[in-house]
């Protein structure tokens, strides 16, 4: 088969695509043949091992996986002897933030890890773009008691994150308030936002309107700014720490001052994220956005251009041959 590979933290131009033997499930695993896996800002995290955090999970001196790749769609091919939860012929759909070297044209994978049925007439790419972001934009909204009526401004709305954060903010019923580029205003729209905002044109934090929650899904903000747009008792997220790391320290000292406030969204429970997300492929409620596809063979271009900052929604691997 062939994978992604590498030894150590590296940036996209330290990855080959070489070709491995095709694993073979334990007892407790099934093999998976992935056809389709997103490049994200998560993988990139892990590919390059920054912020240092990250060496806390992954390896502390060398990734404790050398093939990348945090998420999949694929067919089950063989399960091992203890697995009764799925069977062969499946088509299924998993994530897993701190890797699972999926970006490889097969994979295994422990059948009680966070892994689910592709809902019938979703494509393989449609479900792997359908996890990272996705999972990550529900623990914004997961972590607040947001009610239908509400103001929400979302701050690069245009991600991985961002667009699902829209879908999400509007099947709840709140007032969307989208922040994104020119080219992409009317996608915004299309996904949903009942107002757009052309960060390039304009500057959300210096508007008139207040909002009940201000999500910023690329860090690019901060609290300081955002307070202008916050409503009394509005809260804020961020998808990163801050610049100076305030977002892990601003949740404790804002409640204890009360008024606006900041949440730090700790993205945990992907299961729920993965069920959640399935329910709403099912009913037509969500439909992730993709921006470009590379074969396994382009995969360092693909995550130069992820680490770039221009992409629209997610970026897909395909592995289908």
């Amino acid at each position: 088969m062939l994978a992604a590979y590498r030894e150590k933290y590296c940036l996209p131009g330290g990855l080959r695509v070489v070709d491995s033997p095709v694993p073979q499930p334990k007892d407790d695993e099934v093999l998976v043949r992935v056809y389709a896996t997103t490049v994200n800002r998560t993988d990139y995290a892990l590919l390059t091992g920054k912020p240092l955090v990250m060496h806390l999970f992954a390896g502390f001196l060398r990734p404790k996986l050398p093939v990348p790749g945090t998420d999949f769609a694929g067919v089950i091919e063989r399960v091992g002897t203890q697995v009764s939860r799925f069977k062969v012929g499946d088509r299924v759909f998993g994530f897993r933030d701190m890797g699972l070297g999926s970006q490889a044209q097969y994979m295994t994978i422990a059948a009680n890890q966070p892994m689910a049925i592709i809902p019938e007439g979703i494509s393989f790419d449609q479900a792997a773009a359908s996890l990272e972001g996705a999972h990550y934009a529900y623990n914004f909204i997961n972590k607040l008691d947001a009610k239908p009526g509400q103001k929400v401004l979302i701050n690069g709305a245009t991600g991985a994150i961002g667009s699902a954060a829209v879908q999400l903010a509007k099947h709840l019923g709140l007032i969307v308030t989208a922040v994104g580029n020119t080219p992409n205003l009317a996608l915004l729209k299309s996904l949903g936002a009942d107002k757009v905002i052309d960060h390039l044109q304009e500057d959300f934090t210096q508007g008139d309107e207040q909002y009940d929650f201000v999500f910023d899904a690329v860090g690019k903000s901060t609290f300081g700014r955002c307070k202008t747009v916050l409503a009394p008792q509005g809260v804020y997220l961020s998808s990163e720490l801050g610049p100076w790391g305030q977002n892990l320290i601003l949740p404790l000292l804002t409640a204890l001052k009360g008024g606006k406030r900041v949440v730090f969204p700790v993205p945990g429970n992907i299961p729920r994220s993965i069920t959640f997300i399935s329910e709403l492929l099912e009913k037509g409620k969500f439909n992730p956005v993709i921006d470009r596809k590379y074969p396994l063979q382009q995969i360092s271009e693909a995550y130069t251009y992820v680490n770039s900052g221009q992409k629209t929604g997610n970026v897909v691997l395909d592995l289908g041959d």
